[in-house]
């Protein structure tokens, strides 16, 4: 929703008020050697140059390489090796103490990404290599953090642009991603759950930020995301019980 330069190896764009501690994280794994993400390369205090992550890209509709299996599973091992790296984040900083963008009231066990979608990762072939778009990073569960990528990935939505296949089809890819990043039992039980909660915190969150003034809430809300939303927790709520068996 801001104005973003591209290059040949780097992106450039206006700061937020939580880019500092994005940059923090972002550092912190570049200092432990985690390939795949950007890295911080300038930082003015209104402008940030970070480095571009190579590979394909894709939107909705998942068509193509996006839309496979192997694309899936590459997609949910890296987020699990980014959340596991992310636990001594969470050990060294104070991070309830820094600006987000977003909050979760679920206990603080990793750094999620907060928008670990098809549309954030890069990929070589059929492979997830890479991820971009840290500004909705913040601390929080595995669960909170796996339930938006899960309906992401799936996809569990109704807008004809974003659905993939119907509920048997988008069941097994939810738990085709699950097993690749080895999620327990017990927490997968409790994933249809975290999933409405998850979107019921982004309607709010969307409504908050527009009556604020943001105008690119406004127009989330304007061009029907907020509807679509609301729209895919009734989907989920329809089919909780197919889902909560197939995912297991």
């Amino acid at each position: 929703m801001t104005e973003i330069i591209l290059t040949a190896d780097t992106v450039i764009r206006p700061t937020n008020l939580w880019s500092g501690s994005v940059h923090l994280f972002l550092k912190f794994l570049a200092q432990r050697g985690f390939s795949g993400v950007p890295q911080v390369l300038t930082f003015d205090g209104e402008t940030e140059t970070l480095s571009l992550v190579q590979g394909k890209t894709f939107n909705y509709p998942l068509v193509e390489e996006i839309a496979s299996v192997r694309a899936l599973e590459s997609a949910a091992r890296l987020q699990r090796r980014l959340h596991d790296a992310s636990v001594m984040f969470i050990e060294q900083y104070d991070v309830a103490e820094f600006a987000w963008m977003l909050r979760s009231e679920t206990n603080p066990e990793v750094m999620c990404h907060g928008d670990f979608a098809p549309y954030n990762v890069a990929l070589d072939g059929n492979n997830v290599v890479g991820v971009f778009d840290f500004d909705t990073t913040h601390p929080g569960s595995r669960l909170w953090d796996l339930s938006y990528s899960v309906y992401c990935w799936a996809p569990f939505k109704t807008n004809a642009l974003d659905k993939l296949g119907d509920i048997q089809q988008q069941t097994r890819r939810a738990k085709a991603y699950l097993d690749a990043y080895q999620l327990d039992i017990p927490s997968r039980l409790q994933m249809l759950e975290m999933m409405v909660s998850r979107l019921q915190y982004l309607v709010s969150f969307m409504e908050r930020r527009a009556k604020e003034g943001d105008q690119g809430m406004q127009q989330c809300i304007a061009e029907g995301h907020r509807l679509s939303y609301l729209n895919d927790i009734n989907y989920l709520l329809c089919h909780q019980d197919v889902i909560t068996r197939e995912m297991q």
